[in-house]
């Protein structure tokens, strides 16, 4: 954390008083006071000007968050529902015992980093606070080499203590999951326990998100399946689902997760499955790139991308193979 050594500091002051509105003559005489009192009081104005504070938003805005996953995310009511039904429970307590450990599992483009970065806004909205309390890593940029494991778990562990001392409410996404060198994610293992502090610094209010392309496959035939018995995708059940995603991840030596203790002492809250996308989907996807760029929504271009991106299986072409990720580059290349 940026801090300010205190002779910096209150050479500042005769600034920062003459930074405030117009005050009387009292209160400037009064200043070190008041500057004193501003520092000593939490998540106030004037700490949160010089430290970054973690706590201008220590809580979710879950009805605000309902709404944006609602008007936003398209195809994904079972990730939505357990998102919320997560967030909502964690924002009651005051205390947690336990960070709260999700992950997000499916086919590329389905919407898992687009909903983390939607839980990063809700919880920061302001873009300069948000860039030091969400931290994010990618497997394949930051841990890109085996060999070098034990470093990587040494400066991930300093890392995540270093941070959430900084500021308990701190996110932590890891995406690319199945890139992960194997035994890596175990080194935060005692972080995300309940064990209240350790060595004086408190995890329980911690969020991790997991991204992960395991599983997607997987996630993919039971819903083709569902659909080959003429049922529909919303009759597909979550406990079923989320069993055989924590099964299917633990025994998957491309997972990230293979044989990991994570699994193994049920540290991960939530598996949470993201269908993959259907035609109908992908149409939403193209129509909000359209407004994004500024064009008009044009029915039969949107109907031509959509139906070139359902490609999966073969036959069927039922499902987009790559979700909405290369819709931008698929209306570029049409207008």
């Amino acid at each position: 954390m940026k801090l300010v050594n205190a002779a910096g500091f209150f050479a500042l002051v005769p600034t920062v008083v003459l930074a405030l509105e117009p005050i009387t003559t009292s209160l400037a005489i009064g200043g070190g006071a008041v500057v004193t009192w501003q520092l000593l009081s939490q998540g106030s104005w004037l700490k949160c000007h010089f430290w970054k504070c973690c706590n201008v938003k220590d809580s979710l805005d879950i009805p605000a968050l309902k709404m944006v996953l609602k008007q936003e995310v398209f195809g994904q009511h079972l990730a939505t529902h357990v998102v919320l039904k997560a967030l909502s429970g964690n924002a009651k307590v005051k205390q947690p015992t336990k960070p709260l450990v999700m992950s997000f599992h499916g086919w590329t483009g389905t919407g898992k980093s687009f909903i983390s970065k939607i839980i990063a806004k809700n919880l920061y909205p302001l873009e300069e606070i948000r860039r030091r309390f969400v931290h994010q890593f990618d497997a394949v940029l930051h841990f890109p080499h085996a060999e070098h494991v034990n470093r990587y778990k040494e400066q991930l562990q300093n890392w995540i203590r270093g941070n959430v001392s900084a500021c308990p409410r701190s996110l932590f996404i890891f995406s690319e999951m199945e890139q992960m060198p194997h035994g890596l994610i175990d080194s935060i293992l005692p972080y995300l326990s309940h064990r209240g502090k350790i060595d004086g610094v408190y995890y329980g209010k911690a969020i991790f998100l997991f991204l992960n392309n395991a599983g997607g496959d997987m996630i993919t035939e039971v819903a083709l399946d569902y659909w080959r018995q003429q049922k529909g995708r919303e009759e597909i059940p979550l406990k079923d689902l989320q069993s055989r995603l924590s099964q299917e991840i633990f025994s998957n030596r491309n997972s990230g997760f293979w044989q990991s203790k994570l699994i193994q002492r049920n540290m991960v809250d939530y598996f949470i499955p993201f269908l993959p996308l259907e035609y109908t989907h992908v149409r939403e996807c193209v129509r909000v790139e359209l407004r994004f760029q500024g064009h008009h929504e044009d029915e039969d271009l949107i109907t031509d991308i959509a139906l070139a991106m359902a490609d999966y299986p073969s036959n069927e072409r039922l499902y987009s193979s790559k979700g909405c990720k290369t819709v931008a580059s698929k209306v570029n290349l049409s207008i």
